[in-house]
């Protein structure tokens, strides 16, 4: 039992970090854990661990042009992560699945192989366009399309990029995707 003397300041900072009272971290006693990875004490009080950090980058090192037969979904796969905490990037199928209810930040950078072409690529949530990026002037060869969101996500929701029209510079990396937890909810 933590009793606490009237007019003690207690700040709890975000789900993510510790209660801190006067300064010092409270070691919550007599708790158990969660399905979430929350730990949630006796008290009611809910500190959730380190393993709450969720974050990825990927590039792909060449160029993306798919061939309606070999590609029909149109998903823009990546060969290369550069971070993947919490581990909910798959590179296989390049596809982030949420581990928990929260605020993400996702953004993207694409450029487009050859002049007299269009590019453009959506941000996919379960399936639908959320954002997308354009590139189309005709006389530009490697013009560039970026575009960035914050997603309210359910746990398990699926995000991944579609090009929906050109084709992708990838060589020395042009092409990335990333995105990390914000905050739970």
């Amino acid at each position: 039992l933590l009793l606490l003397p009237a007019g003690c300041p207690v700040r709890a900072q975000n789900d993510t970090e510790p209660i801190v009272l006067e300064g010092k971290c409270l070691v919550v006693c007599d708790s158990s854990p969660s399905a979430d990875g929350a730990i949630t004490s006796s008290l009611g009080i809910s500190v959730r661990s380190g393993s709450a950090k969720v974050a990825f980058s990927a590039t792909r090192s060449t160029n993306h042009e798919p061939s309606e037969m070999s590609n029909r979904t149109m998903t823009i796969y990546f060969d290369q992560v550069l971070v993947n905490i919490g581990n909910h990037f798959d590179l296989t199928s390049s596809i982030f699945v949420a581990p928990r209810k929260g605020i993400y930040s996702f953004s993207f950078h694409v450029v487009k192989v050859y002049n007299r072409q269009t590019i453009q690529v959506s941000l996919m949530q379960n399936g639908y366009p959320v954002i997308s990026a354009f590139a189309g002037d005709q006389d530009v060869t490697r013009e560039a399309a970026s575009n960035g969101v914050l997603l309210l996500m359910e746990r398990e929701d699926k995000v991944h990029l579609k090009l929906e029209r050109g084709n992708l510079m990838g060589g020395w990396k042009y092409s990335t995707f990333s995105g990390f937890l914000v905050f739970p909810l």
